[in-house]
Order: C-alpha cells, then sequence, then structure tokens
C-alpha cells in the first residue's frame, strides 16, 4: 500500500465510521478498486480504527469528562446510570466478537455481493427509522441500551453500517435523536478497541509479518491522519444530521451504492 492508496482508504474509514453508510462495506470496496488484499493490511486497519476512536474523543470530549468524572464519584447517578448503559450495549457485540466473528466471516465472507445485500439492509432501517414516528422516551432505558448492542453485534457483517444500525434501532425505540446519536458513537469506542485488539492477537499467532503488512511508516501515518481528520469531522456533522432527522438521504445513497455492489459482485 503506498501514500495515495493510504490517504484515500483513511478518508473513507474516517468518514463512514460516523455515517451511516457502513465503514467495512466502503474498506471493501475501496481495496477492489485500488486492488488492496485486507489480509496485507492489518496494521493500517488497527491503526485507521483508532484513529477514528480518538476523533471520537475530540468531538465529543465534554461529554467523556462528565461521564468519566460522574463514575469516578463511585455514586449510583445519572453517569452511572450513562456508563452502565454502555456496559449493557457491548455485551452482544462482545459475545459476537469473540466467539462468533470468525465464523460469520466464514459463511458470509466480505465480496462486493455480501456488502451490496448489506447496503440494502441499511437502507431499509434508515428508511423505517425516518418514516416510523414511535411514542418519544425521555431517556436511553437500560433495556433500549442493550437492544441497541443487538443492532451493534449484526453490523459485524461488511455492509451493515454500525452507526446506521445503532441510531435507527434507537430512533425506532422511540429515544431522543440528540441524545441517541451521542450514545451511539460513545457506545462504539469499547467494541472498535476490542476488535482491533483481537485483530492483532489473531496475527500474532501467524507472525510478525501477517501484522506488519505490506506498509510502510509513512503510508500508515498518512492513513492515521486522514482518518483522524475526517473522522473529526464526520462526528460532528453526523451528530447535527441526527438532531435534524435527515437519515433518509443516506438510505438514498446505500440503495444506489448497495445495487452497483451487487451488480460488479456477480460480474
Amino acid at each position: 500500500m503506498n501514500e495515495i492508496q493510504a490517504l484515500i482508504l483513511g478518508l473513507v474509514q474516517g468518514l463512514t465510521e460516523y455515517l451511516p453508510v457502513s465503514s467495512s462495506g466502503h474498506l471493501t470496496i475501496g481495496q477492489e478498486l485500488l486492488g488492496i488484499t485486507s489480509e496485507d493490511n492489518l496494521t493500517f486497519d488497527v491503526a485507521v480504527h483508532v484513529a477514528t476512536v480518538l476523533a471520537t474523543l475530540v468531538i465529543l470530549w465534554k461529554e467523556v469528562v462528565w461521564l468519566v468524572a460522574g463514575v469516578l464519584k463511585f455514586k449510583y447517578n445519572d453517569e452511572m446510570r450513562y456508563a452502565i448503559n454502555i456496559l449493557v450495549s457491548m455485551i452482544p457485540v462482545g459475545i459476537v466478537g469473540v466467539f462468533f466473528k470468525d465464523y460469520i466471516e466464514e459463511i458470509f465472507g466480505s465480496g462486493l455481493l455480501i456488502v451490496g445485500c448489506c447496503l440494502l439492509l441499511t437502507a431499509t432501517l434508515l428508511a423505517f427509522s425516518y418514516y416510523y414516528k414511535p411514542k418519544q422516551k425521555a431517556g436511553i432505558s437500560t433495556k433500549d441500551a442493550f437492544i441497541i448492542g443487538l443492532a451493534q453485534a449484526l453490523a459485524v457483517l461488511p455492509g451493515l453500517s454500525r452507526s446506521g444500525s445503532t441510531i435507527a434501532t434507537g430512533l425506532l425505540l422511540g429515544n431522543d435523536k440528540a441524545k441517541l446519536a451521542q450514545f451511539s458513537f460513545l457506545m462504539v469506542i469499547p467494541p472498535i478497541m476490542g476488535e482491533a485488539l483481537l485483530d492483532v492477537m489473531k496475527a500474532m499467532k501467524h507472525g510478525t509479518e501477517a501484522v506488519a503488512g505490506d506498509i510502510s511508516m509513512t503510508a500508515l501515518a498518512v492513513g492515521f491522519v486522514a482518518a483522524f481528520i475526517s473522522g473529526c469531522a464526520a462526528c460532528q456533522w453526523m451528530v447535527n444530521i441526527v438532531k435534524k432527522g435527515k437519515l433518509i438521504y443516506f438510505a438514498y445513497y446505500c440503495v444506489i451504492i448497495g445495487i452497483i455492489s451487487i451488480i460488479y459482485g456477480l460480474c
């Protein structure tokens, strides 16, 4: 992977990690178009995922400070309830990631055909969340956090957007848009870091070459910076979009890209 390819894929990762269009699906599409095999770029994948986590911390730093400060009081306050909800939301994705991720990838693969089908599923979820008007709730309950976590666990499939699935599910449950956007982005931080750790541990079994891949430090740095900057922009943009309830446009986009991916995958 050269610097130009790293720049492109870094921008793709940073933008699509927050926009409800599937970062894994778009990385697959990008790698296909650029002629890059994912097996050779584990270090890059880990680096850009860490970059998007840092972007979340930068954009939502007030919420992070509020949460950490409240938890450190060691009282059952609003912050502690929020942290418990995040932990509850992690249960489904933790189980799937540790015990079933490899099995699911073995069954479904990660080609353009499955990416296209899952993008259409993402579009369906976004459309339902836009047109369905449930009764609004005061806050995100522990039960809702678990259900939103189930949606996140299903997003292990390439093309099924993590942010799209969690935000759409939360909206269908009647949760407040602004609170849901923040919760959706904060709840993915532990799973993303855990997924990166699992990938490194898995690659270590095959030796250091599997981890390093065919990428220079310069290209790695370019990809990291690109993912971080674009991630910051996309995170802030997405929070505002969710507040305005304009997710339907991403549903249209997912339909178009999904159909193109299916056609390309069948050719």
